[in-house]
């Protein structure tokens, strides 16, 4: 069982490879616009999955899965070629979710964006219920005011009836 560290290496390695081979070696018409996302290899280094992106159609990306399966063999072979360990894993390839999953976001934010200006066009002519002021405020006493007991006032009459 190979570390973890090697095998981020060795998976980082492999996504390279197969990027520059799908670049430069495969002339195929089918092969779309491709981005290799992310490789993960298994911990001891025996398989290797390649997530991958089509920019186009559903058509464009059928036919470049195809093209990839097709391939795989030669593209294996250059991952053995490139990274030189005794025994070069076997290669999947995943179609990542990543373009599906963004377009999910963003559709939640733009939902979200129009929940707010709804919000916001409802707060704007918004009145709060019950008074302007909730809050209490202290009451100013003046002299005036003898017939009203104060605090002090009640204290002193409740200790003198304890007595």
């Amino acid at each position: 069982m190979a570390d973890p560290a090697r095998a981020r290496k060795i998976a980082d390695r492999i996504k390279v490879i197969v990027a520059e081979y799908l670049e430069f070696r495969i002339k195929d018409e089918r092969l779309g616009f491709v981005t290799i996302t992310d490789a993960r290899v298994t911990g001891d280094l025996q398989h290797a999955s390649v997530f991958y992106t089509v920019f186009g159609s559903t058509e464009e990306r059928q036919a470049t899965a195809e093209v990839l399966e097709a391939n795989k063999g030669r593209i294996r072979s250059a991952v053995g070629k490139g990274i030189g360990i005794r025994l070069t894993p076997s290669i999947e390839f995943i179609a990542d979710a990543l373009p599906e999953g963004a377009a999910h976001l963003e559709d939640l934010v733009a939902q979200t964006r129009a929940r707010d200006e709804e919000l916001a066009r409802a707060a704007a002519h918004a009145k709060p219920a019950g008074d302007p002021d909730p809050y209490r405020k202290p009451v100013d006493r003046t002299e005036d005011d003898d017939d009203t007991d104060t605090r002090d006032d009640i204290a002193a009459e409740v200790d003198a009836d304890a007595r």
